[in-house]
């Protein structure tokens, strides 16, 4: 039984409430490209995973990861089961412009099949309407932010200037699911360094958003191509 949907509003609240308490929070969103990384060998085999567009894509270095890849499936599934926010699509949401079958419905089926029921959800595109929305900013800026991206340097000098005018700790480069175990080690060395994490890393943030709550306690935000709106970039 998935539970009703986090307004925005109620999001936002979370995070305060978070950052005030200095309590850990986890925000990961599933997609299309999450979607098929979940029905890899189980809703799906791995050839049709393989014939999708998406698939292509990412065995062309296009999105972060290389398919086949069951151990981020796995790593997915045993973070949606414990993660504090889901972002999923509605049924028949058009935020994202791939076919109906990568949507909502193949959501349902990889839930159903991994029998993930998260504690609580939203719409998977929230993450878009932070990035635009003055409050948040003015919320993070009290506060000291990390950045794991592709683009970290780039996008670290933009959340550093006005209007912005964030204390950016680090940016983290991560481009390839491969460079997850960097990530961990910073992460382990550096547990108090920063009080919430914005991570830009496509399919991988799901992993790193619950792995920065894990190991230090703070705040995971999968920020997906919020990062995009700011740097304006097309996606």
């Amino acid at each position: 039984m998935i539970p009703g949907m986090l307004h925005f509003n109620d999001m936002l609240e979370r995070i305060r409430t978070a950052l005030d308490h200095k309590q850990p929070l986890s925000f990961v969103r599933i997609g299309d490209g999450e979607n098929l990384i979940l029905a890899q060998n189980s809703v799906w085999t791995i050839e049709q995973v393989l014939q999708e567009e998406w698939a292509k894509k990412a065995n062309m270095g296009k999105k972060g990861v290389t398919l086949p890849n069951i151990a981020l499936r796995d790593e997915m599934v045993a973070v949606l089961k414990k993660a504090d926010i889901v972002g999923i699509l509605p049924p028949g949401d058009q935020t994202i412009g791939v076919r109906e079958y990568l949507k909502r419905e193949l959501t349902d089926q990889v839930f159903t099949y991994f029998n993930i029921r998260p504690r609580s959800i939203c719409h998977a595109s929230l993450n878009r309407k932070l990035a635009i929305y003055p409050g948040f900013w003015d919320m993070l800026r009290k506060h000291r932010v990390l950045i794991i991206t592709s683009k970290a340097s780039e996008f670290r000098k933009v959340l550093e200037s006005k209007p912005y005018g964030l204390h950016i700790v680090n940016a983290l480069p991560f481009s390839h699911y491969k460079d997850m175990a960097r990530i961990q080690k910073w992460l382990m060395a550096y547990p108090d360094s920063f009080d919430i994490a914005l991570i830009s890393c496509g399919v991988n943030a799901v992993v790193l958003a619950q792995m920065v709550r894990d190991l230090t306690g703070k705040i995971g935000i999968d920020f997906g191509k919020g990062r995009n709106l700011l740097l304006k970039e097309k996606f």
